[in-house]
Formats: C-alpha cells, structure tokens, sequence
C-alpha cells in the first residue's frame, strides 16, 4: 500500500510596515486552491499583529489574534487530513450548497441557472452540502415531474423533458462537487435519470418551406432570417448574433460560418451554401441580418405563416427542426447532422430518426391489398 504525506499546515509570520506582522500559513507540499485550481504554499489570513509590543493591552491584543491564528490552523490541518486519508470533513458539510450550485450557474449557460432556481425553490432557500443525500436528490427529481412549475409561465408545469434537462444539469454538479472533494461520494451512482420521453418536433414539409419562399413578407429581413434558419439549422440565438467576420473562406471552397453557439458556448466550423450566402445580403460589417428583432417572431411571423398557407402551430425554433427533417430525408448520416447541428451527444440527434426516417416511409409504401 502506497504510503501517503499529509501536508503539514505552519502558522507564520512576515514583516509588514508601521511595526506590524501579517499572519499566514505556509502548506508544505503545495495544496491546490479550488478557485483557482493552481497549487499555492501560502494563505495570508488578514490578521496583523504588533512587532515590538509595548504595553500590556498589545502584548494581549497579539496572544489574541494569535489564538485566533492557530484556531485557523486547525480547522486547515483537519480539512486537509480528512481529504487525504478519506475521513468526512464537517467543515465542508456545513458549506452552502446553494451558494455553490448558483456559483456554478452564473458561469454556465441559461439552462444552469434555471435548474439553479428550481432547486433552490425545492429546498425552500437553504441547504448545505451535509444535506445532499440519495432521498433528497430523489425527491428533487419527483418535484421537478410533479410539483415545479415553469419559471416564466408560472402556472404550467414543467415539461416531462424540461424536468429531465434540469435534473441532468443537477447531476453534473454533484459530479463536479464529488471531484472537487465537497461531497464524501459519487450519489449519481445510486440516483437514476429522469428518462426523456419522444415528443414530435414541429416542422414544415419542404413544399411548405418552398411556400414561405414564394410568400412576401411584412419584414423582408425577417424572411431572410426565416430562410436562413432552414438552410443552416442555426437557432435564432446564433443568427441574430451572427456577424460579417463570423463567415470566411472555407479550405474546401466556398464560405463557412465560424462561430460559438450562443447556447451552449460550443465552437463550431459549419458549412455554408451559395443560397445560405445570398440570404445574408451584402457584405459589410457588425451584424449580418441588421434590423431583426425578436418581436418579429411574434405577430408578423404568424401573419406571414398563415398567408402562406400554413395554419398549424408553430414557432421559429421549428426551422431547426425543419432543417433536420430534410437532412434526414436527403440521406445525411446521423453524425454528419450531429456536427452540423451542433449537438454535444448524438443521442439528442437520435431523437430526429424515429420522426423523420425515410425508411419507414419507405417500407409502409411497400405494403399494398391491391
């Protein structure tokens, strides 16, 4: 068995002006701090004390601060033992688990800091890491099914997989937090995911998408951008932030956007066709598609919508799915589509198959009673 070397944890002391000492403790080896992820030797503590003390009220003042030190050192010493020979550190369990998860969510993308505000709903504001448990994580998943309610609409329920992605993203955090030694073990392998369920992804056929081709539009730019969303399968996020330094020369020939997807900070090298291009109007400078706003969505993209004949439900994010169907039926491999859409798992492209595979349609026309 290998043998292991606790850090030893040194209370010190290093001149300062005005004939004062600053207090710091000096880790030996290094200790990783877990902000930063860099190895450091010292802690400054904020605690001064007098060089040269004169009077008895400075000889008190220091053997005060000094205690006080010495205490720090302590509940350092402990942390570190705990961490390197598997003991529970209950100074870490009466950590906020809270302000940790919203620390993380301020870093990440909208989904984290929803999952955030759901969860903190859940445990009523308060909960710290000695809280975190296999039945409290399991009842979080039940309240996200049953009881949470969509933050913006608030007297809906959330969707099955709205509540499946959020509990995903809670789960990556307890992973996080188990490799950053806050929680003494990995509860993921005893929680199970919230399955997602198949739900049919709106979209147009291409003679309906041939149909807002030919229809004029109150918002020209807003056809542009309609148009340019089938074509690229980018969400309105990307394209309303793409600019003219985003689309350069392609190795291959041709144009390719170069861009980091507003969703989920994923960079990405996509191709871009001459029709794609044409979309984009003239080259210039800042934004591409200048003049869209997302108001445009609303009352102008339904009318324009129903003057083309198309009355079913729908809503500009099923461009993208439009975009998939297509690729599908023109015989995209599931990887290619993957990278083109951006997805970080194939499985989420998967779920495009069972909607939109030619082969089905293939092999019920096969079937006949005549």
């Amino acid at each position: 068995m290998p043998h292991k070397t606790c850090t030893t944890v040194s209370l010190l002391k290093r001149p300062i002006k005005n004939g004062k000492l600053t207090l710091y403790l000096d880790f030996y080896p290094p200790v990783r701090n877990p902000e930063t992820m860099k190895l450091t030797r010292r802690e400054f503590l904020g605690i001064y004390i007098f060089a040269k003390p004169k009077t008895v009220a400075e000889r008190e003042y220091n053997a005060d601060m000094m205690a006080k030190a010495e205490a720090i050192r302590n509940i350092r010493f402990n942390a570190l033992l705990n961490e390197q020979f598997g003991f529970l550190d209950h100074e870490k369990l009466k950590m906020d688990f809270l302000a940790y998860f919203e620390g993380f969510a301020k870093k990440k993308r909208d989904k984290w800091m929803s999952a955030y505000l759901h969860f903190k709903n859940f445990v009523k504001g308060k909960c710290r890491f000695g809280d975190i448990n296999q039945t409290l994580c399991e009842k979080f998943a039940t309240y996200l099914l049953v009881e949470a309610k969509d933050l913006k609409h608030g007297k809906r329920h959330l969707a099955n997989n709205s509540a499946a992605a959020f509990f995903c993203t809670f789960r990556a955090l307890l992973k996080q937090a188990y490799k950053a030694k806050y929680l003494q073990e990995n509860i993921n392998d005893y929680i199970e995911s919230i399955p997602l369920q198949k739900v049919k992804k709106p979209s147009l056929t291409l003679e309906q998408a041939k149909a807002l081709v030919a229809t004029p539009c109150k918002h020209e730019v807003l056809k542009r951008v309609a148009l340019f969303g089938i074509l690229t399968g980018l969400r309105i996020s990307d394209i309303e932030k793409l600019r003219w330094e985003n689309i350069v020369p392609s190795i291959s020939g041709g144009w390719q956007l170069d861009i980091v997807t507003q969703k989920t900070g994923t960079p990405a090298i996509l191709p871009l066709n001459e029709e794609a291009l044409e979309l984009c109007g003239e080259q210039g400078e800042g934004l591409v598609f200048k003049g869209f706003r997302r108001s445009m969505t609303q009352h102008p993209f339904k009318q324009w919508l129903r003057d083309a004949g198309i009355t079913k439900p729908f809503t500009f994010h099923g461009f993208r799915h439009t975009f998939a169907g297509l690729q599908i039926y023109e015989g995209t491999d599931i990887y290619t589509l993957r990278d083109l859409m951006t997805h970080s798992s194939v499985k989420t492209t998967e779920i495009y198959l069972d909607q939109f595979s030619p082969r089905a349609t293939e092999a019920i026309n096969k079937l006949s009673l005549k």
